[in-house]
């Protein structure tokens, strides 16, 4: 029986990219940014950004402060300013407030 003694290991180990944070807090590279809607649940703003994106737009959620311990706290949508249009158009259809 022959076994392998020399087994290869990498060199150096595979980075993995920096994981995105759901809410941005005080990022500089959002501050250009457009305000699409507003919310106070994180898990609301997270789902309507998660729809912009799967829309092909590029949403984040931003907040001025951290959030209470619940989650909750003053949250921004936010698009770059040449998609504001499109993103507005797809949050005022999906919101259902003129669902029958």
């Amino acid at each position: 029986m022959a076994y392998a003694w020399a087994v290869p290991l990498p060199r150096f180990p595979k980075r993995r990219a920096a994981k995105e944070e759901a809410i941005s807090i005080g990022d500089p590279r959002l501050a250009g940014w457009e305000t699409v809607s507003t919310f106070e649940a994180r898990t609301t703003a997270l789902a309507w950004r998660d729809q912009l994106r799967g829309l092909g737009l590029d949403a984040s959620c931003v907040a001025d402060h951290p959030l209470d311990r619940f989650g909750r706290g003053e949250l921004y949508l936010v698009v770059p300013p040449d998609q504001w249009s499109r993103a507005n158009e797809v949050v005022e259809n999906l919101d259902g407030d003129d669902a029958p």
